[in-house]
């Protein structure tokens, strides 16, 4: 008599996982007993370090390029990391870009440049993850990385601001649809997390002064990625379509406030 076929472990895919969010995400949902897939577009070697750090905790890793300004073939790499994986359960959409230019002197191919990175490419992305995830019979999670931008606006933020507005919406039609599969979408939503995207590597947020923010500092990535690792665990079966502001309270403040005011008077009655 045979022994036993072991259960096959999870397999989670993050886009951009070579550096901040994504890398932190990709290292607790690891710890979590997930092997991961990471893609990456510029970095590899930052690519590469992440996928180690996974495999030193004892789970699988595999790496592919994704440049989400080439669509639709961008979206390959999930069909590739879920056959080089076996399966595919979790996909979180992290990787992004964005602008800081006045709506006046935006010109087109930036605001296509944002949209495709920040809405399009997600959007296939997703779609290619669900199809596998209904393939399989056992349903998945897929979470996306919109911003506070997704809710209020910025000032010299045109595109980035429609891309995660609309990333936040399609999130929700992607829950409604996707539920009868038992595959559950979510949207995260960060405000300033010290990443290399806000040029604050390796910063200790505690050290860091934001007066404009209710708890005072920006973000750790890691406190991100124990929202999404909450969203893609055992434990949020029954939560979809929502957004999970991680904030420090920005947006209470608006994210104009949060991130302009300088000192602490507004919290004097």
């Amino acid at each position: 008599m045979s022994a036993p076929t072991a259960p096959r472990s999870k397999v989670a895919v993050i886009t951009g996982a070579d550096s901040g969010i994504g890398r932190a995400t990709a290292v607790r949902l690891a710890r979590a007993g997930m092997d991961i897939g990471v893609t990456w577009h510029t970095d590899l070697e930052g690519a590469e370090a992440t996928a180690e750090e996974v495999r030193t905790l004892g789970r699988r890793a595999a790496v592919a390029r994704m440049d989400l300004t080439r669509l639709p073939a961008a979206a390959d790499a999930v069909d590739e990391l879920c056959e080089r994986l076996g399966r595919l359960d979790v996909l979180v959409n992290n990787a992004g870009t964005g602008t800081m230019t006045p709506f006046l002197d935006l010109e087109p191919d930036t605001v296509r440049e944002v949209l495709d990175v920040d809405l399009v490419g997600p959007f296939l992305c997703g779609q290619r993850a669900a199809r596998h995830m209904v393939r399989q019979g056992d349903g998945g999670r897929i979470v996306n990385v919109t911003s506070v931008h997704e809710h209020q606006p910025r000032v010299g933020a045109a595109p980035y601001c429609a891309a995660k507005g609309g990333l936040g919406l399609l999130t929700q039609v992607m829950a409604l649809e996707l539920a009868e599969h038992g595959i559950t979408v979510n949207a995260v939503a960060p405000g300033e997390i010290a990443t290399p995207m806000t040029g604050q590597e390796d910063t200790d947020v505690h050290s860091e002064k934001r007066p404009g923010v209710p708890l005072g500092r920006p973000g750790d990535a890691r406190e991100v990625a124990a929202v999404i690792a909450f969203l893609a665990g055992p434990e949020a079966t029954y939560v979809t379509g929502a957004s999970w502001s991680v904030d420090g309270g920005m947006l209470r403040m608006g994210p104009q406030a949060g991130s302009h005011l300088t000192d602490d008077e507004w919290r004097r009655p």
